[in-house]
């Protein structure tokens, strides 16, 4: 500005649509950025502009220059309210250096983390310059929320050294999102130094992508089921391990809850099951009187460990296991049901095991109120009693004098048993009909036998009183 106000000055000394462009004729460098638009640029507002140069694969290392051409429009004069306007276009050359420092480049990444878990990266570094690298920092970072280095987006490494054309590995810690989708996940870094002569560089865009493994997963197939209301059973099956790495330690635990199923045991451990093996699995149940009977839906986990060590669980298992109704655990048969009035018998009973596992020191106790009586013999025992096998005790039965002849009266039996674990057990109680006959004898009932005997002993007295 040569002559004007203050507030003016900047009218005249804006440089307007500027645009930049370059070119390296000259050299073996190779300009990848087009023309680039700066907008407005002013004496107070300069502007920075970054421009893409390759350098090709054996250079020398020197300095080159870059031809850079700016065009741009500007006010050149401000006169009673008109501006007038021109358009200039400014050349100059750009100094480049192609240094001999380390530079870097990733050629290889691996993972062995899988989807929703955690797992180790390694990334393969290369030399690519033509001087070693002293105390490099070499750090990643993701761009991704599905994929985390550490606790954190990003994460460095310290390595002491990295010769011209050598190889590095840095492990780094990472995770996948249970949600992460199996893709290719992009990574960025760089790597700071020191060169040999103690001067500090970083180099800058290094970039490279991972993909996770699949998340870890079973399938339970072949299921059987001996559940029973009532009664302890077992849910059998197969677990298939469908995940793309071997797992250690599995076990199948239940984790269903429904009150009226209780495992016997948590969990059935069936050890290490590499990707695509399958084994067996008994998980023992017990199933409560108050249960219903029918198809159950029964839900368990999958748990294990890691290459790692780490324990893992796997939950999206569910398995359809039948219960079946409850049955007695014996049966009770008596042939010959009938007693005489006022006689005592022996009393036959078959018990037959329907547990469908066997039962040790089997104690059978017989109950019967008036007009039925127990005799002496009122327990039976067994020492083991296979299931579906029969046995056959033998009681003594009487009645009283208040017994009706024709009438039927109920004597009841439970049992005391050891299960097959060793734990003692009460049985329901069964109850059986016992009809009174008049004795063989044909005489009169003995109430009526004793009225007239109690009559004739009256009326005697009474003639022995007179006569005396």
């Amino acid at each position: 500005m040569d002559i004007g106000t203050p507030q003016n000055r900047e009218v005249v000394t804006t440089a307007r649509n500027v645009r930049l462009s370059a070119e390296a004729d000259d050299s073996p460098l190779t300009v990848e950025t087009g023309t680039l638009s700066l907008g407005a640029v002013t004496e107070t507002r300069p502007r920075e502009v970054p421009i893409g140069v390759t350098v090709p694969n054996g250079t020398e290392p020197g300095n080159y220059e870059l031809e850079v051409e700016m065009e741009y429009s500007y006010t050149s004069q401000l006169s009673g309210g008109v501006s007038y306007d021109r358009t200039e276009t400014v050349t100059a050359d750009v100094d480049v250096e192609v240094s001999n420092d380390a530079r870097f480049r990733i050629v290889d990444v691996t993972t062995d983390a899988q989807v929703g878990d955690r797992g180790t990266l390694d990334a393969t570094i290369k030399n690519v310059g033509a001087t070693a690298a002293h105390d490099a920092t070499v750090a990643l970072e993701s761009s991704s929320s599905g994929l985390g280095l550490g606790q954190r987006a990003s994460d460095a490494a310290l390595v002491e050294s990295i010769a011209p054309g050598e190889e590095i590995t840095v492990p780094y810690a990472v995770s996948f999102t249970p949600t992460a989708p199996i893709r290719e996940y992009a990574l960025s870094g760089q790597v700071s130094f020191e060169t040999p002569d103690g001067i500090s560089q970083t180099d800058r865009g290094l970039s490279a992508g991972v993909t996770p493994l699949s998340e870890q997963t079973f399938a339970i197939e072949d299921v059987e089921s001996t559940l029973r209301v009532g009664e302890d059973g077992e849910l059998t099956g197969t677990v298939e391990n469908t995940g793309p790495v071997a797992a250690d330690n599995v076990v199948i635990q239940y984790a269903d809850t429904a009150g009226n199923l209780i495992p016997i045991e948590q969990s059935a451990a069936v050890g290490p099951l590499d990707s695509g093996e399958s084994t067996s699995f008994t998980l023992p149940l017990s199933v409560g009187g108050g249960a219903e009977p029918g198809l159950r839906t029964i839900d368990v986990a999958v748990q294990y460990r890691n290459d790692e060590g780490a324990a893992r669980a796997y939950s999206d298992v569910v398995v359809n296991a039948e219960v079946a109704p409850e049955r007695d655990s014996f049966s009770v048969a008596i042939e010959n049901r009938t007693i005489d009035a006022g006689g005592t018998r022996t009393v036959e009973v078959t018990v037959t095991n329907e547990l469908g596992e066997p039962a040790s020191d089997l104690e059978a106790r017989l109950f019967a109120n008036d007009p039925l009586e127990t005799g002496d013999t009122d327990t039976g025992y067994v020492q083991s009693l296979g299931a579906g096998e029969s046995t056959t005790m033998t009681f003594e039965l009487s009645t009283t004098d208040s017994a009706t002849p024709e009438s039927t009266y109920p004597i009841s039996l439970d049992f005391r048993y050891d299960d097959v674990d060793g734990d003692s057990q009460l049985s329901d109680t069964y109850r059986v009909p016992i009809e009174v006959t008049a004795s063989e004898g044909g005489g009169l009932p003995l109430p009526i036998i004793l009225l007239a005997a109690l009559v004739v002993g009256t009326g005697g007295l009474i003639v022995y009183r007179r006569r005396q």
